[in-house]
């Protein structure tokens, strides 16, 4: 089963979490996950996967304009319609604003027809409501994103997992 993981990066962190999400995923058995930034999707890869998770930085406590310009702009290309979907986010602050990114990326989704996922209480700790937003060192020196590794990975891990009893145990019947 395919799942990709998207994103707009601007100093490499929102990228290493988009690596960490795939990297759990990779660990549900039969899953192959890619990561593309906006600027490279494979289309074709991205047609065939079961699900998506989109992830932006945080910009002035919203989604790069980037990601907005892709989002209207490119995504509305793909079969995204009846894929699971997800979100993730970085910030440079504690509380930068990612979780408005989030709710306005499966807000786009939920428009495409994506079936979204967060996690939320499902698995009970850590608690991935919304989708993970990790904060790196840039503005705060006590804080870097390889804190927040885990729960990127564990994210990718619940999103496959998640993925596979819809789509594999299900025999795509829904």
């Amino acid at each position: 089963m395919k799942l990709a993981v998207i994103y707009d990066s601007k100093t490499g962190n929102t990228k290493q979490a988009a690596e960490w999400i795939a990297q759990g995923m990779m660990q549900e058995e039969g899953v192959e996950a890619q990561t593309f930034h906006i600027s490279a999707v494979d289309e074709a890869f991205v047609n065939a996967a079961k699900g998506v998770v989109i992830g932006s930085p945080s910009y002035c406590a919203l989604m790069t304009p980037a990601m907005h310009d892709w989002l209207l702009e490119k995504a509305s290309n793909l079969d995204l319609a009846g894929k699971l979907g997800g979100a993730f986010a970085t910030v440079q602050y504690t509380h930068g604003g990612g979780e408005v990114v989030i709710q306005s990326i499966l807000t786009n989704e939920l428009v495409f027809g994506m079936l979204c996922y967060s996690s939320g209480g499902e698995y009970g700790n850590p608690y991935i409501h919304l989708g993970p937003v990790g904060v790196n060192g840039n503005k705060e020196a006590h804080n870097a994103l390889e804190n927040y590794k885990d729960y990127f990975t564990i994210f990718g891990q619940r999103f496959a997992k998640k993925a596979r009893e819809i789509f594999v145990e299900t025999g795509d019947r829904l």
